[in-house]
């Protein structure tokens, strides 16, 4: 998810309907005698994330889930009876994503923590992380979720109809419903395309290390995907024909896949920005 690049539009500091007012305080050192679960998460991260091409082995990455799987939409200043959360009816035009920066480090961080609003029916579109380990918590709502994965990290087939198209092999494409487990991608596996679909009003607390970076080659790069049988022949076919196809290949290789095409993003796609009203955490150096 694009947390501070590509497009984002920074508006006036406002709340998404009754957050509790927060900071984020820098101290030295500070004994708490009760850390919240913001805290600890952020504490987690920095011990996880040690700099850039950091990916967390298997017991970090069971550390942060265990984390966020116990994380409450309370834990960052949200609640269900919030009139956003309330909405039966998605606003007129095309509903805009906004999202809310929890932490983010000097110019050099390795991580960053963010929650991301979807109002019903807004869809932030298929992009990907290059070199980023991504962890996803479903805090409210429910949400379509397809991912993808290269299933060759070459570059596209020239033999294609189009040279921009690339074979993805599909992760997920399935609803989720807070409460559910995080969900963790990273740089060449996990569903590192991915795209989000809000079918209630949802909001999703993200853990991206490292976050966005156009100058250190992690630029996002947003794609459009098409049925695998669109052009593995030459031949045209109807619908029908596509999807039995499909079927059989699901049940010879249990598998499915997609041409991913690289596109610009869409003006309606771009999100806005506010200001973090939540709890606070502590930016400690001890």
């Amino acid at each position: 998810m694009v947390a501070s690049e590509n497009g984002i539009v920074e508006r006036r500091p406002e709340a998404v309907g009754g957050v509790m007012r927060g900071a984020i305080g820098k101290k030295k050192c500070k004994r708490m005698t009760k850390r919240s679960s913001l805290q600890m998460l952020f504490m987690a991260c920095r011990e996880v994330f040690k700099g850039f091409g950091t990916v967390p082995h298997p017991p970090d990455v069971a550390k942060l889930c265990r984390i966020l799987d116990n994380m409450r939409p309370e834990d960052v200043g949200l609640s269900k009876d919030i009139p956003f959360f309330k909405a039966k009816r998605a606003a007129k035009g095309i509903p805009r994503v906004t999202y809310a920066t929890i932490y983010k480090g000097e110019e050099f961080s390795a991580f960053c923590l963010c929650i991301f609003f979807l109002p019903p029916s807004a869809v932030i579109p298929l992009h990907n992380h290059p070199g980023m380990t991504v962890f996803s918590k479903l805090l409210l709502g429910s949400m379509h979720i397809k991912s993808y994965d290269w299933v060759d990290s070459a570059s596209s087939d020239s033999s294609l109809p189009s040279s921009k198209l690339r074979l993805a092999r599909l992760k997920a494409d399935s609803v989720f419903t807070a409460p559910c487990n995080t969900s963790v991608l990273y740089p060449t596996s996990g569903g590192n395309i991915h795209a989000f679909t809000a079918i209630t009003p949802c909001a999703v607390l993200d853990v991206l290390g490292p976050p966005y970076s156009k100058e250190d080659g992690r630029d996002c790069s947003y794609y459009k995907d098409s049925p695998y049988t669109s052009f593995s022949t030459g031949e045209a076919r109807t619908r029908k024909e596509e999807e039995e196809e499909e079927e059989e290949e699901e049940e010879e290789e249990g598998e499915k896949y997609g041409w991913l095409e690289e596109v610009e993003m869409a003006e309606e796609s771009e999100m806005d920005g506010i200001e973090y009203l939540g709890p606070p955490i502590i930016d400690t150096s001890c």
